[in-house]
Formats: structure tokens, C-alpha cells, sequence
């Protein structure tokens, strides 16, 4: 029996969140999970969630997206040398959180950081990337490769565009005519006072806020049925997660 292919927003070291949502959403290994980055940063557990993301792959077909924070990560475990922004934006928790973790394990997590993908396109031509892209011909022609991971402007662009234009008008931004659909991180929909996934013409936005006080989401990218998990703060009522964007 064919499994369903998945999407995960961003972890931000809540490995309480993803765990409840693989439960939520009965995840079994016929199942394709495609995770959109920013895997760290944020909650006490980064180093178990990437622990826990290298296992999983292991079992059953996962397409692992690389955001802006596991490039920050990756910085670290490569070089020593503590980015201050980073620390500033949950980079501190995720040092912590390797504080027992001994160099071998963590020159396997520095692997796996680097084998992460910028983007990926399935066969239903429907992409995924943690940010965004600029290029009317594509994230593979993208002069500034930084945008898959910080780029806003292509999901700014959706909101502004959803309903105003038909697809078919020669004003319709070409970007968003690339692809049938965009699975996009990064930006959470707290800053739009949203709770669930949203959409933006053809783009979806999986990141519900669980660095903050949000939930984690997963969602099933042919029926767009949707789970979440608990609040991340209730389930780390001890912390307080990332303080700022």
C-alpha cells in the first residue's frame, strides 16, 4: 500500500512536538516525510531532535530541507566559533543541548547538516524549501543561494497576490507559475495572528510558530488535512523558547 508524503514545519529542538505529531498523524515507514529545516535552535532538545531526524531516516524514505538556523549550527559544529546572532536567537540552547554529546556524534551531526537540501522538487513538480527564492526561473538559477533560507519576499508576494490576480494574467508574479505548489518554513503565521498553516495563492506555509508559543505542524501535502502538536510551551513549561525573531 502506497504511504502519503508528509510535511513537517519547523522543530526548533522540540522533540516533544514531532514525536506527538508522528503519533497524532499515525506516521508508519510506507509514509514520505519531507521536513522543511530549522531543526534547531529555540528548545532545550536540539541535538536530540537531529539524533532523532538521522534515526528516522534510517527507517524510512525523509527528505531533510536545510534552514537558516541549522546553518548556523553547522557554523558551530564546524568551526567552534559561536555566531552572536545565533546565540541570540536560540543559538544558546542548541549549545547547551551538546554539552553531552561527544565528538564523534557530533562530527555525525555536522554530517548530516551538511548533506541537508536546499530545496526539492517531487514528481508532482511541487516544491519545497525553507524560505523562498527570487529567480523568475527557479531556485536552480538563484544568484544569492542565501534566499533559500531567508528569502520572505515570495511568500509576501503570495499573500499580496492570493485572489487579486487569475494565474492565467501576464501581471501574475512568475514565480509562483514555476511550480504547481510551495511548501515554505520560516516565516511563522503567529506574526499574521494565524495558529494553522496557511496559503498563499499556491504557496503553503507549514511554520505555525513552535519556536514561540505556537504548535508544531505536520500536514499531508495531497489532502492538506493538517495535524498539530500540543503548544510548545506546554510542553517545555519550564522554558521560554526563542525570545525574538
Amino acid at each position: 500500500m502506497a504511504g502519503r508524503t508528509l510535511v513537517v514545519g519547523d522543530i526548533h529542538g522540540g522533540l516533544k512536538a514531532v514525536q506527538q505529531l508522528f503519533g497524532r498523524a499515525c506516521v508508519c515507514e510506507q509514509d514520505k516525510i519531507i521536513f522543511l529545516g530549522d531543526y534547531v535552535d529555540g528548545w532545550s532538545e536540539s541535538a536530540a531532535v537531529i539524533e532523532w531526524l538521522m534515526e528516522l531516516g534510517t527507517k524510512q524514505a525523509c527528505i531533510f530541507i536545510k534552514g537558516n538556523h541549522d546553518e548556523w549550527c553547522e557554523d558551530w559544529l564546524r568551526s567552534g566559533q559561536a555566531n552572536k546572532t545565533w546565540l541570540q536567537h536560540g543559538g544558546q540552547a542548541t549549545a547547551k543541548s551538546y554539552t553531552m554529546v561527544n565528538e564523534a556524534d557530533r562530527a555525525r551531526h555536522l554530517a548530516f547538516f551538511e548533506s541537508l537540501r536546499m530545496f526539492y522538487t517531487d514528481e508532482e513538480n511541487r516544491l519545497f524549501i525553507h524560505a523562498g527564492f527570487t529567480s523568475m526561473h527557479g531556485p536552480a538559477h538563484e544568484f544569492h543561494t542565501s534566499n533559500f533560507s531567508w528569502d520572505r519576499t515570495l511568500w509576501e508576494t503570495a499573500l499580496t497576490m492570493d485572489r487579486r490576480l487569475n494565474a492565467n494574467s501576464p501581471l501574475y508574479p512568475k514565480r509562483l507559475k514555476l511550480f504547481s505548489e510551495i511548501f515554505i518554513g520560516h516565516t511563522p503565521t503567529l506574526y499574521f495572528d494565524v495558529t494553522i498553516p496557511m496559503q498563499g495563492c499556491n504557496v503553503w506555509n507549514i511554520d505555525t510558530g513552535a519556536a514561540f508559543t505556537g504548535r508544531l505542524s505536520m500536514m499531508d501535502v495531497d489532502s492538506k488535512f493538517f495535524w498539530q502538536s500540543d503548544p510548545l510551551p506546554e510542553l517545555y513549561p519550564n522554558e521560554t523558547g526563542r525570545n525574538s525573531r
